[in-house]
This record gives C-alpha cells, structure tokens and sequence, in this order.
C-alpha cells in the first residue's frame, strides 16, 4: 500500500516521488526500493530570511527492504538538501505482531541536529522536530486509512 500519485490529498507537502533504484534479492526475496521524494520547503517564512533556507523544494531519500516470507518492511530516510547545516534522518519498521499476526508492530526513531546556523540552530532544530512529530502521526493515520481501503 502506498501513494502512487503526488500531490496526494493524504500528503500534500510530497509533491513527486521517483524510484530511482528497485531490485529483489533472489535468494531471500527481499525487494529493495530507493526513492526520491520531492518536498515543499514548509519553514516558516520568517526563516526563510537567512537566504539558504529560501528554497522551493526539499529532497528526501527513502530507502525500503520488504520481506514478504518475514512480512516485515524496513525503510530509512534522511534529506538531501542543507546536508552542510542540517541532517534529518528517519528508521521505520513495520512487522507482524507477536500478539496477533493480523496486527502490525510499528516503530520509529528519527535525529535532526543542525550546525553552522549560529543562534538559529536551537529554532531550526526545535521546529523540526516539531514538523517530524506532526509527520509521524499523519503517516500512521494514511497507513491505517489505506489499509483499511484495502480489507
């Protein structure tokens, strides 16, 4: 299950995805998929002053692993863009549960830091994790409205 055209009303910041690479592991059957993710730049004008923030767009990798035999998916994800001022990355892992096999277990964790911003590292960092909070729960309210689509 996922978003195949951008924007999506489910996603709105996305505005184009391209899988740029995608292979399937013959002896373990896991399928590999890396992407590239176009973004709205979402900081607040008022930042957007300091000029290497004034940017269009955001670039995003995604990198996937699924393992239907396991029926588990890991995906890691971190931004291509101010890679000399900030680095946002994300680690996702969907699997079955223990409790139920019709349940899935989800897990994430992400790291912002931002550097060479001077005073405004404390702001940029803080509304980052601000936006990624948002993000982890509008990404698990599409998950379960496309699996529930599905069933």
């Amino acid at each position: 299950a996922f978003l195949s055209q951008y924007p999506s009303p489910m996603e709105k910041h996305v505005t184009a995805v391209e899988t740029v690479e995608e292979k399937t592991d013959l002896s373990t059957g896991i399928i590999y998929r890396r992407r590239i993710a176009t973004c709205r730049n979402v900081i607040p004008e008022i930042l957007r002053k300091v000029s290497v923030l004034k940017v269009p767009d955001i670039y995003l990798e995604e990198e996937s692993w699924l393992n239907m035999q396991k029926r588990n998916m890991s995906m890691k994800t971190h931004c291509l863009t101010w890679t000399q001022y900030a680095s946002l990355s994300e680690e996702s892992v969907f699997r079955e549960s223990l409790e139920n096999p019709n349940w899935t277990d989800f897990t994430q964790k992400g790291r912002i830091s931002v550097t060479g911003a001077g005073l405004l590292n404390c702001v940029l960092e803080a509304f980052a994790q601000s936006f990624l909070k948002q993000g982890v729960k509008k990404g698990i309210k599409i998950m379960e409205t496309l699996l529930q689509e599905q069933c």
